[in-house]
């Protein structure tokens, strides 16, 4: 058990620093766009820059895990993160491409973390587990709308990128202490191809249960991505400031952590993970359209009601997925397929934003992008539930 709490210590810890290193530019996007004079519409192509990266890490990161070990990994993942952000900090354009592209990168981290805790977690608490893992990523947004904004007000939007940066660069480091344990499953004679892309899609496309997982993935990455990459953004245009906002954004988040705990345990327990996952799905359409109705008449605590609902439900589910992926691959796939669940995922985060962005440039509304990007999740939600209705049958079998 020792080494169960110190995987899940050091990966929850991995998995903070990559968070909150991904979303620090969105949360910091209104000083961003104030001081370069840039549209708002480029925020979303920065995110689905950084998804357009990930995506093809995450399909084909498998054999690496497996060649060099999930820590080492895991390393790398916080090294790309954090010369990411350094290289946006000094706000040229060329240099933020890529900043989008190094921390795109990074999206092996989550991969490499779910091949290192499927060695340690016993197979029925796996979906607590792993839900208690992925608690690193609201507790990252906690703390990227908490720190970034008040570094912010202090200092420079600049520098809070800087320290931040630093800091993913230092566990980094830290991590090498561990390594030997670690990584004393890697397998050195397995060889990198570029066949393992299709591999891995194809592999979740052919087992239905996964791809019941993977379209679940497109629809909530993509909409999760799409609420990050405007939400601060859109508050401010209501009337908050950046640090009012940024502290909305975090209570919300904050309602995450033992919100992936608790449909965790509960799947563990007495509700199977497709249907927790079309119920989720269902609260995530509805939440994020009451977003859309916000406007300066609305009292903040309104405002953190509405956002607390979709922290329940937008940033709660990953565990759960995850758990459920790693439960169905081989054991030496684990990585290669929760990395090609989440390749759906970036799908999605790649495509909504940029259709928020289309939506905000035609028509000027922040409203409507929320409507249009939160409907694919209230599909997949109704199809996950029919399929568990009809005897846990796949999606499309």
């Amino acid at each position: 058990m020792t080494w169960l709490y110190l995987a899940l210590g050091s990966m929850f810890v991995q998995q903070t620093f990559v968070t909150l290193g991904k979303v620090l530019p969105s949360v910091l996007a209104p000083a961003i766009i104030l001081e370069l004079q840039i549209e708002a519409s480029w925020v979303g192509v920065y995110v689905s820059m950084i998804a357009a990266v990930a995506l093809f890490v995450q399909a084909g990161c498998g054999s690496i895990i497996v060649r060099f070990g999930a820590l080492r990994v895991s390393q790398v993942s916080l090294l790309l993160t954090g010369i990411g952000l350094i290289l946006a900090a000094p706000g040229f354009i060329a240099l933020m491409i890529v900043s989008a592209i190094a921390i795109g990168a990074s999206a092996s981290s989550t991969p490499a973390s779910s091949h290192l805790l499927s060695r340690y977690a016993p197979g029925k608490y796996a979906p607590l587990v792993f839900s208690a893992k992925q608690t690193a990523v609201p507790f990252g947004l906690l703390i990227a709308g908490l720190l970034g904004p008040m570094l912010t007000e202090i200092y420079g939007w600049r520098l809070a990128l800087i320290v931040v940066g630093v800091g993913c660069l230092l566990f980094s480091v830290f991590l090498e202490l561990a390594r030997s344990e670690f990584d004393s499953d890697k397998d050195v004679t397995r060889k990198f191809h570029l066949s393992d892309f299709p591999e891995t899609i194809g592999f979740v496309i052919n087992k239905s249960e996964l791809r019941g997982l993977a379209f679940g993935a497109f629809a909530f990455v993509g909409l999760q991505m799409t609420f990050i990459a405007y939400f601060v953004v859109y508050l401010t245009e209501v009337g908050f400031t950046l640090v009012e906002a940024g502290t909305v954004f975090s209570i919300a988040t904050l309602v995450a952590i033992p919100g992936r705990i608790f449909w965790g345990w509960l799947s563990s327990q007495y509700v199977s993970p497709r249907v927790m996952l079309g119920l989720l799905a269902i609260l995530m359409f509805f939440s994020v359209s009451a977003v859309s109705l916000f406007s300066p008449v609305w009292a903040h605590w309104q405002v953190t009601l509405v956002a607390i609902a979709v922290s329940a439900s937008v940033f709660s589910w990953h565990g759960v997925t995850l758990a459920e992926a790693a439960r169905l691959a081989p054991t030496s796939m684990r990585g290669a397929v929760t990395g090609g669940v989440l390749s759906f995922g970036q799908c999605g985060g790649l495509v909504l934003p940029l259709l928020y962005s289309l939506v905000l440039s035609l028509t000027g509304s922040y409203k409507l992008g929320f409507l249009v990007c939160a409907s694919p999740a209230f599909l997949i939600g109704l199809l996950l539930l029919y399929s568990a209705r009809n005897n846990l049958k796949p999606i499309h079998d």
